[in-house]
């Protein structure tokens, strides 16, 4: 849940890396989201609740594709590309930084080595 909850933090940016966990999660957690709302909505005979939610879903679900192919050194534009898009979203990053940006996978880990510095011993 907290790479759904972060992916909605950086609700419209578009620039910058996406970590394959980032992009995957998010879409999981869209998926069941969405699922339970479309039967829910069924139920309840109130099918603007979906879309409402899927339109405030829209443009973050945007954000974090173009950053994940951002990951793998492409443009943003790869996205439109039915089956490609899907074997990049697929493909590990580029490691180090690209002209994206910084490998947000070692900065995770970065920030597991300061936590390891900070502890007592």
């Amino acid at each position: 849940m907290k790479w759904y909850i972060d992916v909605l933090k950086k609700y419209a940016v578009f620039n910058g890396r996406a970590r394959r966990s980032e992009y995957w999660y998010f879409v999981l957690f869209n998926l069941i989201i969405s699922i339970v709302l479309a039967v829910g909505t069924a139920a309840i005979r109130m099918p603007f609740l979906y879309s409402v939610y899927s339109l405030a879903v829209m443009l973050p679900s945007l954000a974090v594709a173009v950053r994940r192919m951002h990951d793998v050194n492409k443009s943003g534009w790869y996205i439109l590309i039915p089956i490609y898009n899907l074997i990049l979203a697929c493909t590990e990053g580029t490691s180090g930084p690209n002209s994206y940006g910084d490998d947000p996978k070692n900065e995770f880990l970065n920030e597991i080595d300061q936590w390891g510095e900070n502890t007592p011993a």
